[in-house]
C-alpha cells in the first residue's frame, strides 16, 4: 500500500514560524511533525510515500531526502507557488499513487500538520466503498465537527453528533470519478492543474453509502498554530504518550 502525506499548506495561522519552515518541517518532540507520520507508515509495512508541496516546496527534499533512513521511497509532487487543497492536491498526486483507470488499490492519506497516537495499522487495507475516515473528539477550535458516524460504520455528512474528521483516511481514486461534475462552478477547477476542495467528493460519496470509519478516542492534536505546538513539544518532552 502506498501513502500520501498533504504538506502543501501556507502555515498562515503557524506565522511568524513559517516564515522560514514548512509547517510539517517544524519540530515536536525532538523532529519533524512529517516525520512522526512516515515512522508510522514505515511501521506497517507502507514503503513508498508521496509528499505534496508548495510552500518552501525546496526544504522537503533537503530535510527528508529520498526516506531510506525510514525503509522508505519518497516521491515529491510539487504544485508549485499556488496549493491546489485537498482535492486538488490528491488529485495531482494521483499519477503516483494510482490512477482510477486500471487500478482502484486503496492508499493511506495523511495531514502533515497533525500529531496522533492512533495506531495505523488498524487501517483496513481493503474495504468496500471510496474512502475511509478517522474521526476524534471536537476540538475546541472545531467544537461543531466534520462530519457523523453511523452503528454501522457509515459516514454521513449530518447526525445527531459530527466528530472532527483527524485527517487520516484511505482512499481509492474512483473517489475521483466524475469530481469535475461534483465540484461544480468553483474558483480553481477549471485551472491546470485543478485546484478544489475534497470535502464535496467526500460529501457525494457520503451520500452513495461509499465511506466508512472509525473513532480515535485517544491522542489528537491539529498542530496548527504556535500555541499548540508549543504545548505538543512541551508533553512529548515529558514523555506524554
Amino acid at each position: 500500500m502506498k501513502a500520501l502525506i498533504l504538506a502543501a499548506g501556507l502555515g498562515e495561522r503557524m506565522r511568524p514560524l513559517t516564515n522560514t519552515t514548512p509547517k510539517p518541517l517544524l519540530r515536536a518532540g525532538g523532529k519533524p511533525l512529517i516525520a512522526w507520520q512516515l515512522e508510522k507508515l514505515a511501521d506497517i509495512g507502507v514503503d513508498e510515500v508521496v509528499i505534496n508541496t508548495s510552500w518552501l516546496a525546496e526544504q522537503f527534499p533537503e530535510a527528508l531526502g529520498d526516506g531510506s533512513r525510514w525503509g522508505l521511497q519518497l516521491h515529491y509532487s510539487c504544485e508549485g507557488a499556488t496549493p491546489l487543497e485537498t482535492g486538488g492536491g490528491m488529485w495531482h498526486a494521483m499519477p503516483l499513487l494510482g490512477d482510477a483507470s486500471d487500478s482502484n488499490e486503496p492508499f493511506i492519506a495523511v495531514n502533515g500538520d497533525i500529531w496522533s497516537d492512533h495506531d495505523f495499522a488498524r487501517l483496513p487495507k481493503a474495504f468496500d466503498g471510496d474512502a475511509h475516515l478517522v474521526l476524534v473528539d471536537n476540538p475546541a477550535h472545531n467544537a461543531r465537527g466534520d462530519f457523523a458516524l453511523r452503528d454501522d460504520g457509515l459516514v454521513e455528512s449530518d447526525g445527531t453528533h459530527r466528530w472532527t474528521f483527524a485527517g487520516i483516511g484511505v482512499y481509492r481514486p474512483s473517489l475521483f470519478v466524475g469530481w469535475r461534475e461534483i465540484i461544480g462552478e468553483v474558483q480553481g477547477a477549471d485551472e491546470t492543474p485543478p485546484r478544489f476542495k475534497l470535502a464535496p467528493l467526500l460529501r457525494a460519496a457520503m451520500k452513495r453509502g461509499r465511506v466508512t470509519g472509525e473513532l480515535h478516542p485517544d491522542r489528537w492534536t491539529d498542530v496548527g498554530t504556535p500555541q499548540r505546538l508549543a504545548l505538543l513539544n512541551a508533553e512529548l518532552a515529558d514523555g506524554i504518550p
